[in-house]
């Protein structure tokens, strides 16, 4: 079975940095798949922050261009996501995806609150 599992939750202060991670289970080639992070923030629907493809081709939600990074490290089965300049609005609970043949798999979700 497909497990994700995010981890990196915590509170910053504006400007700072974060890291999550998204580990996925094995079971299937890690290596062959589109990962992606979602968030979601109260009262706001899902957003698309990031995605990576099996190329290591990304592409970002427009409100975390320039200050976001995902990256992959496929012999770990885990894909991050680098936070930096965090702002306020990006409080939410942030949602690491893997897109397979047979669906798309979620993780539970990890906290992140911006605040002073």
């Amino acid at each position: 079975q497909v497990q994700v599992v995010e981890s990196g939750s915590g509170s910053v202060q504006p400007g700072g940095s974060l890291n999550l991670s998204c580990v996925v289970s094995a079971g299937f080639t890690f290596s062959r798949y589109t990962m992606a992070w979602y968030r979601q923030a109260p009262g706001k629907e899902r957003e698309l922050v990031a995605t990576i493809n099996v190329l290591g081709v990304t592409n970002y939600g427009d409100s975390v261009k320039g200050r976001f990074t995902i990256s992959r490290d496929n012999a770990a089965n885990t894909v991050y996501l680098q936070m930096n300049k965090v702002q306020a609005d990006d409080t939410a609970m942030y949602y690491c995806m893997v897109r397979t043949t047979g669906g798309d798999y979620w993780g539970q979700g990890t906290q992140v609150t911006v605040s002073s």
